[in-house]
């Protein structure tokens, strides 16, 4: 049986570590448990897609195992590679022994360095494996993920096939930088996050800044989502919401004013074209 009965369940769980769900995560939480599938979790940068994860070994006390993905990233740094240092010592320390009988001491499970992937399905506990920023990485990476996560086995040419002993809940995380190919995308539940609706997240800055009076919290979301309707480059996420309600906090402040407002925008915005047109956004409103 998963770690989540219903929905329901799911949505309490995770609400009890501080992350709120709306109904397509919370469903899409308890599916991806109970069915044994990977997420991939895309939106815009900031929404919660990591913090999903983190949400989600926290309620089901599973141990969280973090792959991030990055340009470059190959099969040694996500899957495993061998101590070519502790290797080499072994040679110097049994020299003379024959290659055969030296070959099968030298690749063994003690000389085998666990990358995340690896790690994951070695386990022997429940986990969690977040894969995050998985656009991130080149087609090739990408292949290899896809054949760890099609049987969640690995072969070892030295030790031959591992299979999982447990199946990790998965996370892959994009913030759709590019297109990932559709073989990936058939293995997942998508689960798209974007921007909360001014509820959600006056709900979250309650959660996360608790100095916030309700009213207070109600008028900063209000006052993000209209900023996110103006022609950013990038909007402010909701980690850039929470950091200015605890800026405004640590001003004193309990009441948005054009002075205060005007003066911490570089919190919420970090191009200078977008903090321009709020600005003048501003202005227009005064």
């Amino acid at each position: 049986m998963g770690a989540f009965d219903s929905p329901e369940t799911a949505a309490s769980a995770l609400g009890a570590t501080g992350y709120l769900t709306d109904d397509a995560i919370a469903h899409v939480v308890f599916l991806a448990d109970a069915l044994g599938k990977p997420i991939l979790a895309e939106g815009p940068a900031g929404v919660g897609k990591t913090a999903l994860a983190l949400a989600v070994a926290e309620a089901s006390g599973r141990r969280l195992i973090r792959l991030q993905c990055y340009e470059g990233l190959d099969e040694a740094k996500a899957l495993y590679e061998w101590n070519y240092h502790k290797q080499l010592l072994r040679l110097q320390a049994d020299e003379g022994k024959v290659w055969d009988d030296l070959a099968d001491d030298i690749f063994s499970e003690q000389f085998l360095l666990t990358r995340p992937l690896l790690e994951a399905i070695t386990a022997t506990e429940p986990v969690v494996l977040l894969i995050d920023e998985v656009d991130r990485v080149e087609i090739e990476t990408e292949a290899l993920l896809l054949e760890v996560l099609d049987a969640f086995q690995v072969s070892i040419p030295e030790l031959g096939t591992i299979t999982a002993q447990q199946l990790p809940f998965v996370v892959l995380t994009s913030n759709n930088t590019r297109d990932l190919s559709e073989a990936l995308k058939r293995r997942c539940l998508f689960l798209h996050i974007g921007y909360p609706d001014v509820e959600r997240e006056t709900a979250i800055l309650d959660g996360r800044v608790p100095e916030l009076s309700a009213l207070f919290a109600d008028r900063i979301a209000r006052f993000v989502a209209e900023i996110r309707d103006l022609p950013l480059r990038k909007a402010p996420s909701v980690s850039e919401s929470i950091d200015w309600a605890r800026t405004l906090v640590a001003l004193g402040r309990d009441e948005l004013d054009d002075e205060t407002t005007a003066a911490t925008l570089n919190v919420l915005l970090k191009y200078q074209s977008d903090l321009e047109k709020a600005a003048a956004s501003l202005s227009d409103r005064s």
